[in-house]
């Protein structure tokens, strides 16, 4: 048989695949998880150390410290998050994988805002020092609310945890990193608080402010897609890209979260952090190189060059009853913990200008939402039309726009709408797509998406996290919308739970830009324009 016959027969995808280099395992390391009977730990964190366990990445030296005001032990702690971290795996779960992960476990109950804990604390992280190699290497990572944040790396520091002395050579002897979870701050005037109150104990190369969003692999790629493709980054800027629309919708409902968002809202919630990570990677500039220094340069540099959002380009709404993938729901009122005259939005969407070279006058539109008509998370970049002057005759005018979508949830991939001849004697166009999954072409994994994070951590990494001035920034661009929505009482519920959100959004795309509007929610529905 010939060469060319056996290449005619192999996988298409086997001859394009190019090596790859596989990771080491992070540095040994205790990791003191606050918050260890929450949700996140038994939903995110614990599979999340599962599978990297499953993987190789997890070094052979790592012990999870959990801590916690409820009584338990180590072993009624291990025991709790068992039956979680099994139903996360299914049929693929592995009893030795979680052996080693379980072995290990430590639970210290204590106070969190009391010295007598983070006594203990020392001591565990000292056992585990000594009594598993793990090198006096920590990571604390603060899986509570944010009320806390302050307090817990405040005590941390008064017992010297967060502390990394030097050596002869000035290397440090071992590392100590702290990771926050979101919200960093509720306001721009809170966020420098917080920023000011913990660089009095930490470094920033020490600080980790965690977005889930970048351990998505679509989310991940985005960089990879422009800047090693020689086919779009030539027409990724003003001069061909018309708008773009960036779509976080949810079909959940606040659940059992009443508190939580009454206190923060869907803005506060999604915009600073995930919806501005999309618009950063989208927007960056080129960097001379991929490490973590030049990457969160130019992501800060984005930021600054967004002037803050105007409140007239901006609209929030709250769900009321209504029907949701066939079931019926009830409003955001009726919700466990909710005031029933609550002002708090459960949708919001504005619109950014960013001024700079590459994007101004290209207007970015983002809107999130729950109890929305379907669960989509998506970056759509709409380019401007072609000249038609040589298809005078034919219904160019009804042809939808070129859209490239980038999908983050619930499948990953990437879509691109063009228009082509119909077949026959006429020159007749339609539009047609081209479409990547992920799952199509590499294994299925199972993973959270905090993965990629939690081991950026373990061997220092910071690329994929924000800044302090980064985190300012992204505050300083909507605080006017908070201010304004503030002084002002809405008129609430004003969509109903399973539509495509408040009607007043459409109104963001303005009566002279053309034929623009949103994208429907809908994946299965046609684009419009």
């Amino acid at each position: 048989m010939q060469d060319s016959e056996l290449l005619q027969e192999s996988d298409p995808r086997e001859t394009m695949e190019v090596p790859h280099h596989r990771a080491r395992p992070g540095d040994p390391c205790v990791m003191v998880i606050f918050g260890a009977g929450g949700d996140m730990t038994r939903r995110l964190m614990m599979p999340s150390l599962y599978n990297l366990s499953r993987s190789g990445l997890l070094p052979a030296a790592f012990v999870p410290i959990g801590v916690d005001l409820a009584q338990g032990s180590s072993a009624s702690w291990r025991d709790h998050l068992y039956d979680a971290v099994k139903a996360s795996r299914g049929d693929e779960f592995d009893d030795a994988v979680w052996q080693r992960l379980g072995e290990n476990m430590v639970y210290v109950q204590g106070d969190l805002t009391q010295p007598e804990l983070y006594g203990k604390i020392e001591q565990a992280v000292a056992q585990a020092t000594q009594n598993h190699g793990t090198r006096g290497n920590a990571i604390f990572y603060l899986a509570v609310a944010d009320r806390f944040f302050g307090t817990i790396i405040d005590r941390l520091a008064e017992v010297g945890l967060t502390r990394e002395p030097r050596d002869n050579t000035g290397a440090r002897k071992y590392w100590r990193r702290v990771v926050i979870e979101k919200p960093f701050g509720h306001s721009l005037e809170d966020a420098r608080a917080l920023n000011n109150r913990i660089l009095r104990t930490l470094d920033e190369d020490q600080i980790f402010r965690i977005d889930h969003y970048l351990g998505k692999e679509t989310v991940q790629s985005i960089m990879a897609f422009r800047f090693a493709n020689g086919l779009f980054e030539p027409i990724w800027n003003r001069d061909r890209i018309d708008h773009v629309q960036i779509t976080a919708a949810e079909t959940v409902g606040v659940e059992k979260r009443g508190k939580f968002y009454e206190a923060t809202g869907a803005l506060r919630d999604m915009v600073p952090n995930h919806i501005f990570t999309l618009v950063s990677m989208v927007a960056m500039e080129p960097t001379t190189g991929f490490d973590a220094a030049a990457i969160r340069t130019k992501k800060a540099e984005l930021f600054a060059a967004m002037p803050p959002i105007k409140p007239e380009r901006a609209v929030r709404g709250q769900y009321g009853p209504g029907s949701v993938l066939g079931k019926p729901m009830h409003g955001y009122r009726e919700e466990p913990d909710v005031s029933p005259t609550s002002s708090v939005e459960t949708y919001c969407a504005a619109r950014l200008e960013i001024d700079n070279w590459r994007w101004a006058g290209v207007p970015f539109y983002f809107r999130t939402g729950k109890h929305l008509a379907r669960r989509s998370t998506e970056i759509a970049i709409r380019f401007r039309k072609a000249p038609y002057a040589a298809f005078h005759g034919t219904p160019v005018a009804s042809l939808p726009p070129n859209w490239l979508v980038l999908s983050i949830a619930p499948e990953e991939g990437i879509s691109l709408q063009f228009e082509v001849k119909r077949p026959g004697p006429l020159v007749d166009l339609s539009a047609v797509k081209m479409d990547f999954r992920y799952d199509d072409w590499f294994p299925k994994d199972s993973s959270t998406g905090y993965e990629t994070l939690i081991y950026d951590v373990m061997i220092g990494d910071p690329t994929l996290f924000m800044r302090a001035d980064m985190v300012e920034h992204a505050w300083r661009i909507v605080q006017p919308v908070l201010d304004n929505w503030a002084a002002e009482k809405p008129n609430f519920p004003n969509y109903a739970s399973g539509s495509e959100g408040p009607a007043e959004a459409n109104t963001l795309f303005g009566a002279v830009e053309g034929k623009r509007g949103w994208r429907p929610i809908d994946p299965g529905s046609e684009g419009r324009g």
